[in-house]
């Protein structure tokens, strides 16, 4: 089910005239976790990333278990918190795009990299779940983005959140779309 969904969506980004302007440059992952994810092995997501060519979203192969290692770490601490919470991608960061997501009627939280603690920094992968936690903790609600601007190495992202690939897809459609205006594309 989960595979089926994450095709899905990857079909309707790839389908997108639009969806190519949001990718960062460390290119995009979509993800979804069965419930109750414990790791990797519990995430779909899509091997060697999604990428731009030509302005349009491009697979490089078809999504499948185990294919991620941070945005499965990402999906599996939100949905420590909310377990209705199982899908995310990523997108490049911009503060437009902060703001459409806030116009939207999304949920927007945020964490500071350059606060990460040293014995976080120092342990393998765990930067991504600390900084969900914070991110948590900043928000009065579930959020539905989640975002940092980035530090020394570190490219900003964007990572947008639902409970299916196809929710998130769908969201991300609308943002880039009215990205798009605003770029005046």
């Amino acid at each position: 089910m989960e595979i089926e969904n994450v095709k899905m969506a990857l079909d309707m980004l790839s389908s997108s005239e639009c969806f190519g302007i949001l990718i960062p440059e460390v290119r995009s992952n979509l993800v979804m976790a069965r419930e109750n994810p414990r790791g990797m092995e519990d995430v779909v997501a899509v091997p060697g990333r999604i990428t731009e060519f030509r302005g349009r979203a491009f697979a490089c192969r078809e999504p499948e278990f185990g294919a991620s290692s941070h945005m499965a770490r990402f999906i599996i601490a939100l949905n420590r918190h909310f377990p209705w919470k199982r899908s995310a991608l990523n997108i490049k960061f911009d503060e437009s795009i902060i703001d459409i997501c806030g116009d939207h009627g999304m949920v927007v939280s945020s964490y500071d990299r350059s606060r990460e603690p040293p014995e976080v920094r120092e342990v393998e992968g765990g930067t991504i779940p600390w900084g969900v936690e914070e991110a948590i903790r900043n928000s009065e609600s579930p959020p539905d983005v989640i975002y940092h601007r980035g530090a020394w190495g570190k490219e900003p992202m964007i990572v947008l959140t639902g409970g299916d690939a196809v929710e998130v897809a769908e969201a991300a459609l609308r943002i880039a779309e009215d990205y798009e205006k605003l770029l005046g594309r």
